[in-house]
């Protein structure tokens, strides 16, 4: 299985593109309401704190090819006005404002039985802020009573800043905080949960 997050160049251009793949992809659609993806900074060497993206879409085709929104504009701290900074001086959302994770799933997760749980590693190709690098992650898929699919990252991803030309922003939110320092190597986590074709 494979996650693949893939930048657009506007946000209407990414929800436009997931709605065009979703007559190929949607046999199975993705529960924004349960699925979830996290990452803590750390600031000042000890000030740990988990951030989300409020607006996750995708879904799943019948061959196993899954495709998920992450609207960049959408990531929340808890603080308005660090939600504004991130947007606009890190993840430069007039510019990317959207990733976009693409996933093969095979036959024999989407088919596991009601209940039964399947530990297993995959490849994620991370495609953010104009920039690309890969991972192996490691991750528990369930299938749910109700019939969905529940992919969960039992190990944080760390994903470093510079790979993706973060770091300059980084430092720029220092600045305009007044820190010391704002980690540069960000856990990642999370869960999608996708619901069966009817």
């Amino acid at each position: 299985m494979k996650l693949l997050p893939k930048t657009a160049a506007t946000l209407s251009g990414a929800l436009l593109l997931l709605a065009a793949s979703a007559g190929v992809l949607a046999d199975w659609e993705l529960d924004g309401e349960r699925s979830a993806v996290q990452f803590m900074s750390v600031k000042n060497a000890s000030v740990a704190e988990l951030h989300h993206f409020r607006a996750i879409t995708g879904g799943i085709s019948d061959t196993g090819a899954a495709q998920v929104a992450l609207d960049l504009d959408s990531v929340e701290t808890l603080v308005p006005i660090r939600n504004q900074r991130m947007r606009e001086l890190l993840f430069e959302t007039v510019r990317f404002p959207a990733a976009m994770l693409r996933a093969e799933v095979p036959t024999s997760l989407t088919e596991l039985p009601v209940g039964d749980t399947r530990d297993t590693s995959i490849e994620i190709e991370v495609d953010l802020h104009g920039a690309q690098k890969s991972y192996i992650a490691e991750v528990l898929v369930t299938r749910l009573n109700d019939g969905g699919l529940q992919v969960v990252i039992s190990e944080p991803i760390v994903v470093k800043a510079a790979d993706f030309g973060l770091d300059g922003g980084i430092e720029v939110l220092r600045e305009v905080a007044g820190l010391k320092s704002i980690s540069t190597a960000v856990p990642v986590s999370g869960q999608l949960v996708f619901t069966p074709p009817a």
